[in-house]
């Protein structure tokens, strides 16, 4: 084995153990004509005899290339200009195929392309635009259209300009704070929204290779994010019998109390799972469905009040697989998950005004009545009285910390006695 110390990485004292795995990095003239009759130069990687192109902005002639030296001819008006910049360029891809081969044992054409010339470059703002673009095309409307303005303020905070991963320091993201605070009169978690963005940020770069894991701000040592708790209010009982017994006459407000109440009777299914139920979703008296932010199926079994609700929406059922609730109805991109979420989301807003203005006042209730909290409400209503593990499977959480601390928002029970014994309350 000792041919394998004859053979170096170029520049360096690294042995290669197998030469023949080096990715070969040239600079070429590519065949496809412009406009002006030139071709452009490009940088070409070679591995495994599949090839990849990094495009360097500049055409030539083909009779200006000088394709054994890989060089400009002095034909070329600007031959000593663009060899040099040429030169630069190469040097360059060569240290960056030579850091990664270093590093990895398995190496293709487009993760040396990619360590080259990454993908939205290689600061922040660049690896952020990809960062949204990537939410875009996974259908998360929600997300992308909720941290593309967090993304903005930060570069606010910059005055505009761009910033190289390792610029982003704790003391950075210190000030950070404050500034959003002043400027936009925000709150903790908000604050602590805008800071989960730059670390997502931060974390696809590390993944794709383009800055060092030692720049990381967060986490031990860092940036430490944390979440105030939140209130969740619910409704009691005696609230959910007065919605469901309030008389409404405007079929657009009987429409959403439909939608809260039959979310609530289901264990608190969220809103947009409720917009894509279908009539094939229910059979022999049970209800089947996959849960949408975790892909959780399971049945659940139909409650009698769940049924007198569908019986309100089955004369407009035009066959098994229709939506059970028309507000999908018509909608002619199902398959395009962005819209998709889009659509919920406009319907979503329109129902909760709906609710806070128009069914809440009409029933006596004064709680700031939304969609979100029919699933809170059922957390409030069932308190200590369900085991946590059912809890966890009525919820389809995934993890059962996830259902204790969700649930002990609602439980007082015991804060309550410990308040009543202090204060010599019988």
């Amino acid at each position: 084995m000792l041919y394998q110390y004859l053979y170096l990485y170029p520049g360096t004292n690294i042995p290669l153990t197998n030469p023949f795995i080096m990715a070969t990095v040239k600079i070429v003239v590519r065949k496809k004509k412009t406009k002006d009759d030139t071709f452009p130069l490009a940088i070409r990687i070679t591995k495994d005899r599949k090839t990849s192109f990094i495009h360097l902005g500049h055409s030539i002639k083909l009779s200006d290339w000088d394709p054994k030296m890989q060089r400009v001819k002095r034909t070329h008006p600007n031959s000593t200009r663009l060899n040099n910049y040429l030169i630069k360029k190469l040097s360059e891809a060569n240290d960056k195929s030579i850091e990664l081969e270093t590093q990895k044992t398995e190496v293709s054409s487009r993760a040396v392309k990619q360590k080259i010339k990454p993908l939205g470059g290689s600061t922040f703002f660049g690896q952020a635009e990809l960062y949204l673009e990537n939410l875009h095309l996974d259908g998360k409307y929600n997300r992308y259209t909720a941290d593309k303005p967090r993304i903005k303020h930060f570069r606010e905070f910059l005055k505009g300009e761009d910033i190289a991963f390792a610029d982003i320091s704790v003391s950075l993201l210190e000030r950070f704070k404050p500034y959003l605070k002043s400027t936009y009169k925000i709150g903790e978690r908000t604050i602590a929204n805008h800071l989960v963005v730059i670390r997502s940020v931060f974390s696809q770069a590390i993944k794709d290779g383009i800055t060092d894991r030692r720049y990381y701000p967060f986490g031990k040592g860092g940036i430490s994010i944390k979440f105030p708790d939140s209130e969740k209010l619910g409704l009691t009982k005696e609230e959910v019998q007065k919605l469901e017994e309030v008389e409404l006459t405007d079929p657009k407000y009987n429409h959403a109390r439909n939608l809260w109440l039959f979310a609530y009777y289901f264990a608190g299914v969220r809103i947009s799972d409720v917009f894509k139920l279908k009539w094939s979703d229910f059979k022999d008296g049970r209800l089947y469905y996959v849960m949408g932010k975790n892909s959780k199926g399971d049945s659940l079994k139909i409650p009698v009040k769940a049924l007198q609700i569908l019986e309100q929406y089955q004369k407009d059922k035009e066959s098994n697989n229709d939506f059970v609730f028309p507000d999908l109805k018509g909608f002619q991109d199902l398959e395009d998950e962005y819209l998709l979420q889009k659509k919920i989301a406009f319907s979503t807003s329109r129902y909760d005004k709906f609710l806070r203005k128009f069914v809440a006042p009409a029933a006596g209730i004064e709680k700031p009545l939304t969609m979100h909290i029919a699933r809170h409400t059922f957390g409030n209503i069932s308190g200590d009285k369900i085991p946590v593990q059912m809890l966890q499977k009525l919820y389809r959480h995934s993890h059962i910390t996830t259902t204790i601390g969700y649930q002990a928002n609602f439980i007082h029970k015991d804060v309550d006695e410990a308040l009543d014994a202090v204060l010599g309350v019988e």
